[in-house]
Formats: C-alpha cells, structure tokens, sequence
C-alpha cells in the first residue's frame, strides 16, 4: 500500500482517494462522499471542512484522527478497525452514524450534531459531549463512566441502563437522565 506523511491535501474528490497510510496528514476541503476507504489508515490526521458523508470505512484505521467542521453523515463506524480506535470531533454533523460496541475511550465530540447516532454498547469513559446536540441518540448498555456532557443538549439517558458513575453533568441536563423515570423538572 503507498504511505503519505506529512503532506497536506486539498479539494480532493472521492475518486483521489487512495488505499494507503497517511500518517501525519492534513485533508481540507475535501468531498469524499460515499468514497470507499477500504482498508486505509490514518494516524494523527486531520480532516477540515470536509463532507464524508456515507463514506463506507471497513477494516479503516483510525488512531488519533481530528475532524473540523466536516459534514459526516450515515458512516457505520462499526465496520472500521477498533484496535488503538480514537476520534476527535469538533464542529461536525454526525447524524446517524452509527458506532455500536465501539472503544471510543477519551473520544471527544465538542459542538457536534450526533442526531439519531448509536452508541449502544460502546465504551465512551472518559469521552467529552461538551456542547453538543444529542437527539435521539441512543445509549443503550453504554459506558459512560467520567464522560462529560456539560453544555450537551437533548440527550436521554437511562441510569439503570448504562454505567454513568462519574459522569458530569450540568443542571440543565437533568431532564435527558431523569425522563426514563416519568419524572418531570421544570
């Protein structure tokens, strides 16, 4: 497979994209929708205004990999390599993506929009929600111990159905952990 690094790439479209490693690589720019990352691999990347829309992802492997401002509709992440998986978000639209019995531990998702995504089952300690729009989103059997939903929105999560122990909140988000419970705060 060819290697990248260091380089940086712009404007590209999905058919420029190559199987290969990119290491240390900046994308910007780019419209790579429903491209086919088969079995590529980038670490310590950095995507910026980019749509990956319905990119598909099997086998991907992506280790420290920030994404700015990228439109990143309908991904099942779920068929991508999880070993060392560790994704950094900010600014992004992930509406329905799908991330289920994924390790997503210390992720960070920071002023995203995560409608309708599935974090069923996933491992997301110590991951950071701060200011993101969660509706809809499904946490279900997940592990959310010390992750911080300070400033999140529109989040609903059932105690009794996923570990939250040390999980930080704010006031405002009571209602989203207390709903499950016919519990109205007003």
């Amino acid at each position: 497979m060819p290697y990248f690094s260091e380089q940086h790439f712009q404007n590209l479209t999905a058919s420029d994209i190559l199987s290969g490693e990119y290491d240390s690589c900046n994308f910007a720019n780019c419209n790579f929708a429903t491209a086919n990352f088969q079995q590529a691999s980038f670490e310590n990347c950095k995507f910026e205004d980019c749509d990956l829309s319905n990119i598909k992802v099997p086998k991907v492997n992506f280790q420290n990999v920030r994404f700015i401002r990228c439109k990143m509709l309908g991904i099942a992440f779920t068929t991508a390599n999880p070993f060392l998986l560790e994704l950094h978000l900010d600014h992004c639209t992930l509406d329905y993506c799908n991330f289920y019995k994924l390790p997503l531990k210390k992720s960070t998702f920071h002023h995203c929009r995560l409608r309708e995504v599935d974090f069923s089952q996933a491992n997301l300690s110590e991951a950071s929600f701060q200011g993101s729009d969660l509706l809809g989103a499904v946490f279900d059997q997940t592990n959310l111990e010390k992750a911080d939903f300070r400033d999140a929105v529109n989040y609903r999560i059932a105690p009794e159905l996923n570990a939250i122990k040390g999980a930080r909140f704010d006031l405002a988000g009571l209602p989203g952990l207390l709903e499950s419970y016919g519990i109205k705060v007003d």
